[in-house]
């Protein structure tokens, strides 16, 4: 008798965003498909989210700090990295190479270490025309990061909740599960 494989595991970072309280839409979309997830909230981010409902969804903990030396992994390796909400501040600072806490350190390192990696940026007309914010999506997307549809908001608007594609990251994923499962 074979042994069933381990679910795929998707990282989900998420940023300071008005909306990362609805990334409950994001699991559930990559649960249904297959992925087991935890999430990993940059150190704003998590004042953002209902660590304690991500939990129980997720059935791990909420990440948002480094492991202390001799800690146990709470998380498998990840598969793949999703991050949405992603924040001007977040985009840039990955795309520079800053890994100054978790999220950021995890993705830094995942294109070294052959991650497949969606980003949803979260950002405002104004930031998205910002030069360093075009630079840092063509630097991170010739880096083989995967980057999603979503159209900047009106500034000051507190906008594009309604409109934020979260189930976007787990189709641009499919193929990467349908692969692993063929494999199987």
């Amino acid at each position: 008798m074979t042994e069933p494989q381990p679910k795929p595991f998707l990282y989900v970072v998420v940023c300071a965003a008005g909306i990362a309280g609805d990334v409950g839409r994001l699991i559930t979309a990559a649960q249904e498909r297959g992925w087991e997830v935890g999430v990993i909230a940059t150190p704003q981010g998590v004042e953002f989210l209902d660590t304690r409902a991500v939990e129980e969804q997720t059935g791990y903990p909420v990440r948002s700090a480094w492991r202390s030396p001799g800690e146990a992994r709470t998380y498998p390796r990840a598969d793949a990295i999703a991050v949405a909400p992603a924040t001007f501040n977040t985009v840039n600072k990955w795309a520079a190479g800053f890994a100054d806490n978790l999220a950021l350190g995890i993705l830094c390192e995942a294109p070294g270490m052959g991650v497949p990696t969606v980003l949803l940026p979260y950002v405002n007309t104004a930031l998205a025309a910002h030069r360093a914010y075009r630079c840092s999506i063509d630097e991170l997307r010739e880096m083989g990061v995967l980057i999603g549809s979503y159209e900047p908001h009106r500034p000051k608007s507190g906008g594009g909740a309604d409109r934020f594609p979260w189930e976007e990251a787990v189709d641009l994923l499919a193929p990467l599960l349908r692969t692993g499962a063929e494999q199987q």
